[in-house]
């Protein structure tokens, strides 16, 4: 089962992606991870990608396909959770056609739905508890900056929600209930086929 978590930056996708991986042997594959194990692994794509980010230029879409066409040929029994990918509407069709060309489907793509203002306030009281439990905090966990990835997502990821509403594979859950009752929910549409 290949499914995809959309959700605005500190929606809980991370959390819910481990949970998955634990309970049902899927793979995270999550872009971010994705690009600094290439970085450091000296195959041919890694090296692409090393040059790339050494020059502070942004990883083209072709680059991470061609990650994520890696991973997937290296196979898993519970498949795949994307996770910050794709993010505009020419990734996800990219995707379609990566995993159409693999004999692979797309079973479900999972919106962790928030309020912007909750979220705002959950993430800077997050930074808060770990800055003072002396935990490394994100250095753009505060307010101004949550909006500013609220913005970016919102122009770049949303119009993946009407996407994937039109090929029926859209289901919406609670992002912001307690993180047991969103694992609930998201195995509920798992579950359903």
């Amino acid at each position: 089962m290949n499914i995809i978590l959309l959700g605005p930056p500190g929606a809980g996708k991370g959390t819910q992606a481990k949970i998955l991986q634990d309970a049902r042997g899927m793979v995270q594959l999550s872009t971010g991870d994705m690009l600094r194990a290439a970085k450091d692994s000296g195959t041919e794509m890694g090296k692409i990608v090393a040059d790339v980010m050494a020059r502070g230029d942004l990883v083209t879409d072709e680059i991470v396909i061609g990650l994520i066409r890696e991973k997937l040929q290296e196979g898993s029994e519970g498949g795949f959770i994307f996770d910050g990918f794709p993010r505009t509407l020419a990734q996800a069709d990219a995707l379609g056609q990566l995993l159409d060309e693999m004999g692979q489907t797309l079973d479900h793509v999972i919106e962790l739905q928030v309020d912007d203002e909750t979220l705002v306030a959950r993430i800077v009281n997050r930074a808060k508890e770990a800055a003072a439990a002396g935990q490394p905090v994100r250095a753009d966990d505060n307010a101004e900056s949550v909006k500013v990835r609220l913005m970016a997502y919102y122009k770049q990821t949303a119009p993946l929600i009407g996407y994937y509403h039109a090929k029926c594979l859209l289901e919406r859950v609670d992002g912001l209930a307690e993180i047991d009752d969103v694992k609930d929910a998201i195995a509920k549409v798992l579950d359903k086929g």
